[in-house]
């Protein structure tokens, strides 16, 4: 049984704040010893077992593993495909949420992938034998060896959930996770409606715009849904999009 903790939220507004600088803080018994995080402060969370899934889950009501595998294994069903013969590359798996709720419609095949050594870590303390290999890597900067070995998984599906667009998962290190997986295998992510804003010209939300409308993905869903709430008791809104792999994605992309 996992341990419960007592989570408290910022007293003060925070709407001010990013959604990647919001605050928490946790105790376990002795509020005396009660420990503040960032909300992406992952590693911290990870190590302490149910915090994540107490956190976001229960408290916050996220809804996106559970949408997205939804939403992918309808595309597939479009395509007379079944979910059961994906070869799934998790990118920014995490501690395995979005795995499991992909176990439950039937895929087999499942390869998980971070940049924290914690997220590997509790996968397997809280979740053991859910991938069939876990590596911890960055995909900017991805050796040739690891490369090699993900890439001999043949994975001819990407999922990503709710890591694009906070600096914790950079748009190249997307892209080339992108191109690791067979042409015509799906893509399934997640989005903050604000990247997909006309007004929004970061570098960041243009890329995944050009990605979205260019020759390289065919869109099968685009949907807007609640994410989960915030602190203060907002709905916070993302973009669900499940799309068919045309071709890999030049190296100049970056520079259009």
């Amino acid at each position: 049984m996992r341990n419960k903790y007592h989570i408290a939220f910022p007293q003060e507004n925070v709407d001010h704040l990013h959604q990647n600088e919001v605050y928490f803080h946790y105790w376990k018994e002795d509020p005396d010893e009660k420990v503040k995080l960032r909300f992406h402060d992952y590693a911290e969370i990870y190590k302490e077992p149910g915090l994540y899934e107490q956190l976001f889950y229960e408290r916050l009501k996220c809804t996106s593993p559970a949408k997205i595998s939804t939403l992918l294994k309808n595309a597939l069903s479009q395509s007379q495909e079944n979910i059961s013969e994906l070869r799934v590359l998790d990118f920014g798996a995490g501690n395995g949420m979005m795995g499991e709720e992909l176990k439950t419609h039937g895929v087999s095949r499942l390869v998980g992938i971070d940049i924290v050594p914690e997220a590997k870590e509790a996968t397997l303390r809280d979740r053991p034998g859910l991938y069939d290999n876990y590596y911890i890597c960055d995909f900017e900067n991805i050796d040739n060896k690891t490369n090699q070995n993900i890439k001999a998984w043949n994975c001819n599906c990407l999922v990503t959930v709710a890591a694009l667009g906070f600096g914790d998962i950079p748009p190249k290190a997307f892209i080339n996770a992108f191109n690791m997986i067979d042409n015509n295998g799906w893509i399934a992510f997640n989005i903050k409606e604000t990247f997909l804003d006309t007004k929004d010209n970061t570098g960041f939300s243009k890329i995944i715009k050009e990605l979205i409308f260019s020759e390289y993905l065919d869109i099968y869903n685009l949907e807007r849904y609640r994410h989960r709430v915030s602190v203060g008791g907002v709905h916070l809104y993302y973009y669900a999009i499940v799309g068919r792999k045309n071709t890999n994605v030049p190296g100049d992309f970056f520079s259009t």
